[in-house]
């Protein structure tokens, strides 16, 4: 090792990452200045930042899971100084010239960070070299763009050439309006891509998050080989108040949510925060052990 890389041992790609993972748990600051404090949304428990992120977010007085950063997440499920971003590049497309979508976006981005509602990356889970993708539910409420359609696809592909795993974060409110029927193909595009991927034995492990809804929900969020979901996540394709409206009777208690969809069969396990990236790593190396013996 070089005095240089002895000064600086991780790379600038590793420090830029471990940048912007604080920067999503609001524990450094871009070009604005977060709140000291974070609230919890369901009982109201107040604490700064730095506790908050000891807990991964999740509330330690009534277990509920607050959103989270694409960065923050990947942060804490890939092994340290594995992180490798793919396609950062590509961005959203105003192809309909919708009124005011370009001050969105822009919006969006002075926000979060982000150039689109995906992070796709590849690093190691547990020592297992794995692709995985982010949706992040504070950029247009993870909708999905052309952009993330392609940059999932992209994902998708990476990992079948490369004949690794796929672990796919789902969180988001469905199709982004502001692109209209072009949203709506890239439900096709990445459940396509996902067959090719399956037929050619590809392990893909699908993780449900607050919320995973609408079109999302009805392409490569429901495609998993595995489904994992984090504890209360919303999961469907209509929400509840919209099928209330719709047949017109009230809904089961926690109808729709994790814990709902394991009990009826949709989802495989019930998976805390903070126990994720273990049993991801557990998943991911009996896959590899498992081919390794064929």
């Amino acid at each position: 090792m070089s005095a240089i890389e002895k000064l600086f041992p991780m790379s600038l790609q590793e420090r830029s990452f471990q940048l912007k993972a604080r920067r999503d748990a609001g524990t450094a600051a871009p070009n604005w200045e977060p709140p000291q404090f974070a609230e919890c949304k369901k009982c109201g428990r107040r604490a700064t930042r730095q506790v908050w992120v000891k807990s991964q977010y999740v509330c330690p007085n009534c277990g509920v899971h607050l959103a989270i950063g694409a960065y923050y997440r990947l942060s804490t499920v890939l092994d340290h100084g594995t992180f490798k971003e793919l396609n950062p590049d590509i961005a959203p497309q105003d192809v309909l010239r919708f009124p005011d979508y370009q001050e969105k976006l822009a919006a969006a981005t002075v926000k979060t960070g982000l150039k689109e509602a995906a992070v796709t990356a590849t690093g190691k889970i547990g020592g297992v070299q794995t692709v995985v993708a982010v949706l992040d539910s504070r950029f247009f409420m993870g909708s999905m763009s052309t952009a993330v359609g392609e940059k999932i696809t992209c994902a998708i592909e990476y990992a079948a050439d490369k004949h690794l795993p796929l672990v796919i974060f789902s969180a988001s409110g469905g199709a982004r309006m502001q692109e209209g029927i072009f949203s709506l193909m890239q439900m096709a595009k990445t459940s396509a891509a996902l067959e090719c991927f399956s037929s050619g034995g590809g392990l893909y492990i699908s993780v449900l998050t607050n919320p995973t809804t609408g079109g999302v929900t009805a392409s490569f969020a429901s495609l998993g080989d595995i489904t994992l979901a984090e504890p209360g996540a919303l999961i469907g394709f209509a929400g509840p108040r919209v099928i209330e409206q719709t047949i017109g009777e009230k809904l089961p208690e926690g109808f729709q949510r994790s814990e709902f969809q394991l009990q009826h069969g949709f989802v495989d396990k019930v998976v805390p925060r903070t126990e994720m990236k273990a049993v991801l790593a557990q998943i991911l190396q009996l896959h590899t052990q498992g081919r390794k013996c064929r």
